[in-house]
């Protein structure tokens, strides 16, 4: 018989003594159960001990979190909080330095633990921490330490970091900018001014004062990982945390200083240590810091994007008629001296015609339109003055063309920068999960200007391809964004590499690959290979039911994400390879596989009660007063369990490890797998196993119904006697 839910059955140890096995009452107070623990080994003040969790962080068990405790847990009987933090308290003050090392390093690990940073914050722990860094006279181990500890006691948000002292901060930031500091010291010193920027705009200023982008980008070259990761942080927080001009500033700045060759290209004097190119793996972390530079960088274009053009603008209008200048320069410079005003306004209509302007005597009318808006003249007038030869060919090539034959320049260059800007999620705002860069972004000072002008080309040679008139521009503009879409799928590491295989994925490739998916649904419409598809499904959705089961045994490495940062905080969950127990903990940076020995923290599947998905999560509702991010919407999930009804709550890093999850769950719970990767999955091996099926008839049309049955013979007479003719 089950016990009752309000009683847990729990292992209590202590150093020295025979553990005590005991049935914890849930109602009955903690006081009078440590009462009873302490009795039980005749120790006297059972108020200066507390019950903590003796495996993983090792929580101390309070009033409010004991709910938590699960039939089996081993706890620890331990000092209290209260009397640890006064412990501590008076051994950081010590004049003994083995003795204050020791107690800052117990301090740096206990802080993690709610209830001990609460206590030691209420005895003004804080104070002596400051006073550490601001006198300045430690350093090495007790530095280290001591800044692990203010970080892991800030994380609890009972201290607002406007508290701070300038003379505090100055300090930290000191760390940063001296070289002879140790890289570990470096590492929290960035990562405490990493916490302070987006907590207001006061201390953003002064961190931006203080930390240049010059020492950003120094450290960026050094050649350990960590640093490099902890100042590319920073210098997020403070691109993210910017107004739009000081952002546009900044990175006008890193530009300038050349900030892709520390990211992209490899170093040939060999000291510094190159980003993308590195021999190591890049980190999630790093991934994402690179995601979202790109994003802040694209989104530079936004404004230009969303702003119509202004026909009353000298300057607007001057770049317009740079166009024109540039592509029929030697046509109109000599006799346009002798036209009269009414001739030469003519001749720029002509001309602008020519250029591909719906609107040629007013084309300041066709980039009204925003998006696109002023983003397109820029791309053009880029194209043209960047690849001159390039652009008056594209432009002289289409007016010797017919009429209906010729690729208008202007139109596809304003649908061009809108597909672009669709494609590349301009003015998008940044997403605090996804991980997703291209390379090949960060090997050119002008990414979006070049990635134009190698497609305003394809779009030039698509039309040839497609032999195509004015009322094909639309299908014209399809391919081509199908071309983009993708090459861009396969990740290029060059712009030199997009645009050999662009131009390779011609027109012709285009309908091959059309017509292949084509003829593969319309084989797949058969109503025989229907019936064949529906017979193969149970047995394809077992194989991929196990698929999820095996992902789930191998285990994913989960992140920590707070409503007010990006967390460094890791922790793994993965199942036994008996599907009966789902285990997790908490892991360090680095580790990629941890054995399910060291994950402590334990959910046996049959405690499992339903999963939710996206809203429903008790971690995404707790945010919700402020703006919700879509993206951590869709990766999030939660699993219910024990008969009070716990959440164990997940962030998935992406997309896919959230389908994989989310369904692996389901197939514990005993439910259908509804994720949009099943369905992908299914029609891959269906696909495989009906052509594997239907080899025997190729280039035989299925009909859509079986032959009729032959009607029975009038008798059936028609056997032979073989007794005759043996006579």
């Amino acid at each position: 018989m089950p016990p009752p839910k309000d009683v847990v059955k729990i292992a209590i140890q202590m150093v020295g003594a025979i553990p005590q096995l005991i049935e914890l009452q849930q109602t009955k107070p903690l006081a009078s159960v440590l009462k009873d623990v302490c009795d039980a080994w005749s120790l006297p003040n059972a108020e200066r001990y507390a019950l903590q969790y003796a495996d993983g962080r090792q929580t101390y068990i309070t009033e409010s979190n004991r709910r938590d405790i699960k039939n089996g847990s081993i706890l620890r009987l331990t000092t209290s909080p209260d009397q640890e933090a006064e412990q501590l308290y008076i051994g950081i003050q010590s004049k003994n330095v083995d003795v204050k090392t020791d107690s800052l390093k117990k301090l740096a690990s206990l802080s993690q633990d709610v209830t001990f940073a609460q206590e030691f914050i209420s005895r003004n722990g804080l104070k002596l921490i400051y006073s550490i860094v601001e006198e300045g006279n430690d350093s090495g181990e007790i530095l280290a330490h001591t800044l692990k500890a203010f970080t892991e006691l800030m994380e609890h948000d009972f201290v607002s970091w406007e508290n701070l002292s300038t003379v505090f901060i100055k300090k930290i930031v000191s760390y940063v900018n001296m070289n002879a500091v140790d890289a570990s010291i470096q590492q929290l010193s960035l990562s405490i001014l990493e916490n302070m920027v987006p907590t207001s705009r006061l201390l953003f200023e002064l961190v931006k004062k203080e930390v240049t982008l010059d020492r950003l980008l120094t450290h960026l070259q050094v050649t350990n990982g960590q640093l490099q990761l902890k100042a590319m942080a920073l210098l997020i927080a403070l691109l993210l945390n910017a107004t739009d001009t000081e952002r546009r500033d900044m990175m006008d700045y890193l530009r300038e200083k050349n900030i892709r060759q520390f990211i992209h290209k490899a170093r040939s004097w060999g000291c510094a240590r190159n980003i993308i190119h590195s021999s190591e793996p890049l980190g999630d972390e790093m991934a994402h810091y690179l995601y979202v530079l790109q994003s802040v960088s694209l989104n530079l274009c936004e404004h230009r994007m969303k702003t119509s053009m202004d026909p009353y603008s000298q300057e607007q209008r001057d770049l317009l008629q740079s166009l024109r200048q540039i592509a029929f320069e030697s046509e109109s410079e000599a006799p346009a001296g002798n036209f009269s005003t009414e001739r030469r306004r003519s001749l720029c209509a002509k001309e602008f015609r020519k250029l591909g302007f719906m609107n040629n005597s007013n084309p300041a009318e066709d980039l009204r339109r925003a998006p696109p808006g002023l983003l397109a003249l820029d791309n053009m007038v880029y194209f043209s003055r960047n690849t001159p030869n390039a652009y008056s060919r594209f432009v002289l090539e289409n007016s010797s063309r017919e009429d209906k034959h010729e690729c208008p320049f202007a139109r596809s260059s304003i649908q061009l920068t809108l597909i672009l800007c669709e494609i590349l999620h301009v003015g998008e705002p940044c997403s605090e999960t996804a991980q997703a860069f291209y390379p090949m972004f960060f090997g050119q000072d002008h990414f979006f200007e070049e990635l134009f002008c190698i497609c305003i080309q394809l779009v030039n040679k698509t039309w040839k391809e497609m032999r195509a008139t004015q009322e094909d521009f639309d299908k014209v503009m399809q391919v081509v964004r199908e071309q983009i879409t993708r090459t861009l799928a396969l990740k290029p590491t060059s712009l030199e590499l997009f645009k050999t295989r662009v131009n390779a994925l011609n027109y012709s490739e285009i309908l091959k690959l059309r017509q292949t998916e084509r003829l593969h649904q319309e084989e797949t419409l058969a109503v025989p290979v229907l019936e064949l598809r529906e017979k193969l499904k149970p047995e394809l959705l077992e194989l991929i039911r196990q698929q999820r089961l095996l992902h789930l045994c191998e285990g994913t490495l989960f992140r920590k994400i707070s409503s007010r940062r990006r967390q460094d905080k890791l922790w793994y969950c993965r199942l036994s390879p008996n599907h009966k127990v789902l285990h997790y903990g908490d892991v360090e940076e680095g580790v990629q596989s941890p054995p399910i020995e060291s994950l402590l923290e334990k959910i046996p599947v049959a405690d499992m009660k339903m999963l939710l998905v996206g809203k429903e999560c008790p971690h995404t509702k707790e945010k919700s007063s402020g703006k919700q991010n879509k993206d951590v919407l869709e990766l999030a999930f939660s699993i219910v369990h024990d008969v009070e009804e716990y959440c164990l709550n997940f962030i998935a890093p992406t997309r896919y490890e959230f389908c994989l999850w989310t369904d692996g769950l389901n197939v514990l719970l005993g439910k259908e797998m509804t994720s949009e990767r099943t369905q992908t999955d299914l029609d891959v091996l269906l696909s495989m196993e009906l052509k594997l099926r239907l080899l025997d008839l190729e280039n035989i049309s299925i009909p859509d119904s079986p032959p009729p049955i032959p009607k029975p013979p009038s008798n059936l007479n028609f056997c032979y006697d073989f007794s005759h003719a043996e006579q």
